[in-house]
């Protein structure tokens, strides 16, 4: 019997056999490249440097100084807004003009002495110092995330890191933002309250429920459902709070990075740059001006995006301390202002928003890079 006939068509040949004669001499396109596993294993690497306990507790507080210490440098311009945003009746005389917030500030002084410029702060250094860190923190664990190597560097990765960012920091410290609002919300001298007292007051209010008119429905008249009250009332206004956080943090971070790139352009990087000393393979770090007007133009540009729904929010958290007590939602609250003003109440006192934001954040982007070239991080 004669042997078998050997082929020498590849196509006959086995899978495995053939594979290899498709391949021989060539990279086997099935298999990552050397490049593509070093880039994998530094993304690795930097992500688990950034995952580190001791990389976490430095930059939160880092970030925790930068709140502190912006939040401090405009905390009578605070109260002003607050006091704006939220129409008090005292001080609605005075909104409009850059005029009335240096009256209001005068009456305030007048009244209050220098104290009730800070009225509330105390509690928003309690509140800012957590919100601050944690914010920090959380843009820099999403930010590796979402961009775990330059190649992967967009300004939506970084939208959405700053974004992720401001969203964790708010669910953690909102109630300390609703406490330390209605401490800057009080004017009487009668009424003043103490940090416990506010808590309280704010824990027992229940929302006054209009009975539906009986004369029209007849005796089909629905029973009314309980008025809550309780710890939900320390996440009044949560949602348009939520709803801001997107184009506030995101826009800010994003902001601040393309700023920063920009004032690193080879072309103008020796005027406004520094060699990092402690990490030379970092970037250059922006000198002190140059930081500044990066974080001012972050401060801006997060400001103008997100001013309408903080107007909002302002109103739906001092709800139980005005008018009838009647509890508005999101969607209410804003025709309300509409109502009231049109278009121009969603930006009532945006120029105090601008004086006050823009070297917020100057000042806060500017502590926590240097917080962090100090801490080594």
């Amino acid at each position: 019997m004669p042997p078998p006939l050997q082929s020498n068509d590849a196509s006959l040949q086995p899978s495995e056999a053939r594979r290899q004669t498709n391949t021989a001499g060539k990279e086997n396109p099935l298999r990552p490249s050397y490049a593509t596993t070093i880039a994998v294993k530094q993304a690795g690497n930097h992500l688990q440097h950034k995952q580190n306990l001791d990389y976490v507790l430095r930059t939160g507080l880092a970030g925790g100084l930068a709140g502190c210490a912006a939040k401090t440098l405009v905390a009578p311009l605070d109260r002003v807004k607050i006091l704006f945003q939220a129409s008090s009746p005292q001080f609605a005389k005075y909104t409009g003009s850059w005029f009335g917030v240096v009256t209001a500030m005068r009456d305030i002084n007048r009244q209050d002495g220098m104290r009730g410029l800070f009225r509330g702060h105390s509690a928003t250094l309690l509140r800012i110092f957590p919100y601050a860190a944690i914010k920090f923190l959380a843009y820099e664990q999403f930010r590796a995330l979402l961009i775990p190597s330059n190649q992967y560097e967009t300004p939506l990765r970084r939208l959405f890191s700053g974004a992720f960012a401001g969203m964790t920091s708010v669910l953690v410290t909102y109630p300390l933002e609703v406490i330390r609002v209605r401490l800057a919300f009080e004017t009487k001298n009668e009424a003043r309250s103490s940090l416990g007292g506010i808590c309280k007051q704010i824990y027992h209010e229940r929302p006054i429920v209009k009975p539906p008119n009986s004369a029209v429905l007849g005796d089909a008249v629905p029973a009314l459902p309980t008025p809550r009250s309780g710890l939900i009332n320390f996440y009044r206004g949560f949602s348009s709070t939520l709803a801001g956080m997107l184009p506030y943090a995101g826009t800010s971070f994003l902001a601040h990075d393309t700023a920063g790139d920009w004032l690193r352009l080879p072309t103008i990087a020796p005027y406004t740059t520094t060699p990092n000393s402690k990490n030379p393979s970092a970037p250059p770090i922006l000198k002190y001006w140059a930081e500044l007007i990066a974080g001012g133009f972050a401060g801006l540009v997060s400001q103008t995006a997100s001013y309408p729904l903080e107007v909002v929010r302002r109103r739906m958290q001092v709800g139980g301390a005005v008018g009838d007590r009647h509890r508005l939602g999101m969607a209410e609250t804003a025709r309300t202002v509409w109502r009231e003003r049109g278009w121009r109440g969603f930006f009532v006192g945006l120029g105090i928003g601008y004086f006050k934001v823009v070297p917020m954040a100057a000042v806060s982007f500017y502590v926590y890079e240097r917080g962090k070239v100090m801490l080594g991080v």
